[in-house]
């Protein structure tokens, strides 16, 4: 019976299977390598030219094959010599780790009456005054469910016209039976830490405490709907900046036609992130979350922000993302040699980056050090890009196309010192919530959506500005239910442990 690779569980069986698999792979590769040379040899076409694409057709295959079989990075090979060595100096021993934010709790061992005497002479062991054996070690205290009654004194005047009973707990809900601190720790645990709520079930069910899904969303939406003013406010606060970065990423919708253009989008700043799912990727769907925006916005190569912008009359600006304009060079050096000069030189303008975080953070010396040395390296990679020559559907041909489309996009920050060169804080804050995805494979209603964008926007918010997520979540909570105005993270001082 042949092997089933739908259903199939063996690891060792599968592997074999891959190797299989990859083998045969390469022998069709190589097979339609030589079939297309012959035809392109056949219709008389120029040998430079038929070189270039039988290039193209090999890194195509290529390509597809590492997506199947490879490893996926962006990492380049380091060849500047000891480099290696350096990297083996500072990494890390197997020593214990220093643990400054956990409380220290001292538990003293002392013998047994019976031990307390000298197994030489039978005399009684005396103890020695400050003298200890000490050691340390990584313990847990379990998390534990109690059911609280709280019981409310009542109180009355002896002239009968007047009755007061004491304050109870705040609560998410008129008469609620789960209280503000459990509804914390189970939005924590589903935006935090990624646990969908039947998982949560299970581990609270271990945990001695029966309850269903539903009652755990129902703790969630009634949290979302206390803090959906805070979401609001982080928007409009990043709104007022003047660079912001935009990202965008899959977010189904569950059980809806048309989950798969359902789409995760972000407002990022160095201290906050602010998210909104909505359906689809058009300029609609940016228009809602840019607003009236009208400062310096980095992105990545996506049409619709150009579109965003053409209709904004001039007051949105776009810079673009030298981290993408680079990929494209490092998903075609394998079949296109020289694109290691490109890589090279953008590599040189990352090197500038590191030499002012070196030194005092100052914007004239930053702009001074890009007028100084990234330009000239700016101009080298243009004059490279035009003396080319490639297939415009290469790889290297779609690489140089991508960074000549947005070349006035990408060479701002020299005359900006405001526009970073890239866009990897964005991609950075896009990490949990892709993470979430993968956990909770998305939302099952339009409310779903809502609560997730809310929820991760305040928690990844509150850990930009190191401030403990679920203490922010408690606190902005109990300000909303005491009718106060919610604090936005950084308007809290940052955690000991941030």
């Amino acid at each position: 019976m042949g092997l089933q690779l739908e259903t199939e569980k063996d690891v060792e069986r599968l592997r074999q299977a891959a190797l299989l698999l990859e083998a045969e792979n390469r022998r069709l590769v190589a097979r339609v390598v030589e079939l297309t040379r012959k035809l392109m040899s056949a219709q008389g076409q120029d040998a430079e030219e038929l070189q270039l694409r039988l290039r193209e057709v090999e890194r195509q295959l290529a390509q597809r094959t590492a997506e199947l079989f490879g490893r996926s990075s962006e990492k380049r090979p380091r060849r500047e010599q000891g480099e290696e060595d350096k990297d083996k100096e500072a990494a890390p021993g197997h020593g214990p780790r220093a643990q400054p934010t956990l409380p220290l709790l001292e538990v003293v061992h002392t013998l047994e009456e019976a031990d307390k005497q000298c197994p030489q002479c039978g005399g009684a062991l005396a103890e020695m005054e400050g003298c200890w054996e000490e050691a340390e070690e990584v313990d847990v205290v379990q998390r534990r469910f109690v059911l609280q009654r709280h019981k409310r004194q009542k109180y009355r005047c002896g002239c009968g016209g007047c009755v007061e009973t004491a304050l109870g707990p705040p609560k998410l809900q008129p008469g609620g039976r789960y209280s503000l601190d459990f509804a914390v720790e189970v939005a924590a645990a589903k935006y935090l830490d990624h646990l969908p709520l039947e998982r949560q079930v299970r581990v609270m069910q271990r945990e001695g405490l029966t309850v269903d899904s539903q009652t755990l969303w129902d703790q969630v939406d009634a949290l979302a709907r206390r803090l959906a003013p805070a979401h609001e406010a982080l928007h409009a606060a990043l709104l007022t900046r003047e660079i912001l970065g935009g990202d965008e990423t899959r977010w189904p919708l569950l059980g809806s036609k048309s989950q798969t253009r359902w789409h995760a989008w972000a407002l990022c700043a160095p201290d906050a992130v602010v998210y909104r799912i909505q359906e689809g990727r058009d300029a609609q769907a940016a228009r809602h979350l840019l607003q009236d925006f009208d400062g310096i916005f980095m992105v990545d190569g996506l049409s619709t922000y150009e579109s965003v912008a053409a209709g904004s009359g001039g007051k949105l600006t776009l810079v673009h993302c030298w981290m993408h304009a680079r990929r494209k060079y490092v998903e075609c050096a394998e079949a296109f040699p020289q694109a290691e000069e490109a890589l090279e030189m953008i590599a040189a303008l990352y090197a500038v980056e590191r030499e002012y975080k070196e030194g005092p953070e100052n914007l004239e010396r930053l702009l001074e050090l890009r007028q100084h040395k990234s330009r000239p390296l700016l101009e080298r990679l243009h004059q490279w890009a035009c003396a080319q020559r490639a297939l415009p559907q290469s790889g290297l041909g779609q690489a140089i196309k991508y960074m000549s489309q947005r070349w006035t996009g990408l060479t701002r920050f020299v005359t900006d010192a405001r526009v970073p060169l890239d866009n990897g804080a964005t991609e950075r804050a896009m990490r949990g919530l892709a993470v979430g995805r993968k956990n909770h494979y998305g939302s099952r209603s339009r409310r779903g959506t809502e609560v997730t964008a809310l929820f991760y926007s305040l928690l990844e918010t509150a850990k930009l500005c190191g401030v403990d997520p679920k203490r922010y979540l408690r606190e902005a909570a109990l300000a909303a239910l005491r009718g106060d105005s919610i604090p936005l993270p950084h308007q809290l001082a940052p955690s000991a442990e941030g």
